[in-house]
């Protein structure tokens, strides 16, 4: 991936609780916050379910950067600074007024002045069962750890990593032959559902006051892969040798 599309991808856009979206007095800003393809993915779910005629909010055309302004979005509403604390980015932001903003696979821990600017705070879809597998690589370390089942949260962001109230999560089983890809897609998938979902409650403050507190005592942390864990060396046993192959790494 090119250092363009490393970038860290932003994008305004308006939601409503109701289901009378012309009333522009109901609708609620949200921005969006992500950075690989699968950010795009995430953003194109909550487009289409938009655009059904029963839908609760309206989503403004914004698949990350290129994409979104391929599809028409308005090129002064995507941001791309390489850190969420830029000035000139935050003092943007605040123009927009956002009642809510929303992270997926968002690899920067944002700013305490970034999170008091939505009025209802940031919330972060997380490829994981928070408390366990906090960090850059959760599907990849319980791919690695060889779990039976997995899932995704979705949770209020605070300062520290991945350790804000939880909203909502689903549970998954992991298939002994799924790949990190493939399962990164499902998780996400899954959690742009709970996040539809849950957008009325998070609108209302109802989220806020059912979220659970993550139990620190149970964390565990999913640091990024390293180059070293890249290889397989076949002294090893023939479990740990396929629970790296899910990874989808080079061999040795």
């Amino acid at each position: 991936m090119n250092s363009t599309l490393m970038l860290r991808r932003f994008c305004c856009c308006n939601a409503t609780v109701t289901p009378s979206s012309a009333v522009s007095s109901q609708k609620k800003p949200l921005v969006f916050l992500g950075s690989p393809e699968v950010s795009a993915t995430v953003l194109d779910s909550l487009f289409n379910a938009s655009s059904k005629p029963d839908s609760t909010f309206e989503l403004m055309p914004s698949p990350v950067a290129q994409h979104a302004l391929d599809r028409g979005f308005p090129s002064d509403l995507i941001f791309t600074p390489e850190r969420a604390g830029e000035e000139a980015f935050l003092h943007s932001l605040k123009a927009l007024q956002p009642d809510l903003c929303v992270t997926a696979a968002y690899g920067n821990i944002l700013p305490t002045k970034f999170l008091n600017i939505p009025s209802m705070g940031t919330v972060n879809i997380h490829p994981s069962l928070l408390p366990l597998y906090r960090g850059a690589a959760p599907v990849q370390r319980a791919l690695q750890d060889g779990v039976k089942e997995t899932g995704v949260s979705l949770a209020f962001t605070i300062r520290a990593l991945d350790a804000g109230p939880i909203i909502a999560s689903k549970t998954l089983e992991v298939d002994d032959h799924i790949k990190a890809p493939e399962l990164l897609d499902l998780l996400f998938s899954e959690g742009t559902k709970l996040l539809i979902h849950e957008l009325p409650s998070l609108f209302d403050g109802a989220a806020k006051e059912k979220a659970e507190p993550q139990d620190d005592s149970k964390a565990t942390l999913a640091p990024k892969i390293t180059p070293e864990e890249s290889w397989l060396c076949f002294d090893e046993e023939a479990s740990v040798l396929h629970n790296k192959g899910g990874l989808v790494l080079e061999r040795k």
